[in-house]
């Protein structure tokens, strides 16, 4: 991973560096950037969002205190810690995410954390900010004279900085089977088809980005993850039960028959709350738990 860094460092020098990017997705997000990088003569000239250039002189610093968690895997006897780092915010980018890269490219490059898409589409970059989990990129900087506080997601392994391990995640993303299963051929050969009722019946299940905000704050996740599926993975599981083009329900409904999968919901709608594209993890939990009881 460093030397792919270093090359993608030397290639764009004129944009912040992807210091890491969601598992299988590290090689896609540099091509895409390089591709990027010299398909406009102009990209050089552009600046970065997350610096603002056109300030005036005379306009009076807006000081602002981030504090970062820290941890190295290079050093591994030492203590995480929380690194202070202080930005003008007449000079940066109105999100948590913009502060982030300039200080990673202004004060401390090896600050590590994931990112890719900046508009809340691919989920690279979910962290806790302040106490909630979210996207850097859809939070906007508080601009109070509080100091805000960046953590890695909860009670997850962490690989760097704020960088968490989402193995077991994506596992159990893998074990519910998240493609369209059936044995049926469509009729004329074409695309399987549905009615709109059918179609609207996945709207708040097909947008998930898998960031893993709502199964990192949910204390029946923290406490039992390595059996309980998590409010993330439930969600994608109930958009192929409601699905009605597949044909595996029975057997995907078997799945659940025990008493860890799903059954360790408890309802404390955490997931609900903090999830930063607005869906229901609760009430799709709730839809299964109903597709059992029939």
């Amino acid at each position: 991973m460093a030397a792919l860094r270093s090359s993608t460092i030397r290639l764009l020098a004129s944009r912040p560096s992807v210091t890491a990017t969601r598992p299988m997705m590290a090689a896609f997000a540099c091509a895409n950037d390089s591709a990027s990088a010299f398909s406009s003569p102009s990209h050089s000239m552009r600046r970065s969002m997350a610096t603002v250039s056109d300030v005036p002189a005379e306009q009076a610093p807006r000081n602002k205190t981030f504090k970062i968690y820290r941890w190295s895997p290079d050093s591994p006897s030492e203590k995480p810690r929380m690194d202070t780092f202080t930005l003008d915010l007449n000079k940066t980018g109105p999100m948590m995410l913009d502060a982030l890269i300039r200080i990673k490219n202004e004060q401390d490059p090896t600050l590590t954390f994931r990112r890719s898409c900046r508009e809340g589409i691919c989920g690279s970059c979910a962290m806790n900010i302040n106490g909630v989990n979210t996207l850097a990129c859809l939070c906007r900087i508080p601009t109070d004279n509080t100091e805000t506080k960046i953590y890695p997601l909860p009670h997850t392994y962490v690989v760097k900085d704020l960088v968490p391990d989402l193995t077991l995640l994506y596992k159990q993303y893998k074990s519910i089977k998240p493609y369209l299963q059936r044995d049926t051929p469509a009729p004329d050969g074409l695309e399987f088809r549905q009615s709109k009722e059918d179609r609207k019946k996945l709207d708040g299940l097909y947008e998930c980005i898998l960031c893993f905000c709502c199964s990192t704050s949910c204390p029946s996740y923290w406490w039992n993850s390595e059996e309980y599926l998590g409010p993330a993975v439930l969600l994608q599981s109930f958009r192929w039960l409601a699905d009605s083009r597949d044909e595996k329900k029975a057997e995907r409904k078997q799945a659940f028959e025990n008493s860890m999968s799903l059954y360790r919901c408890h309802t404390i709608l955490n997931c609900t709350r903090t999830c930063p594209k607005g869906l229901n993890p609760g009430r799709a939990i709730a839809e299964i738990k109903k597709e059992m009881s029939f």
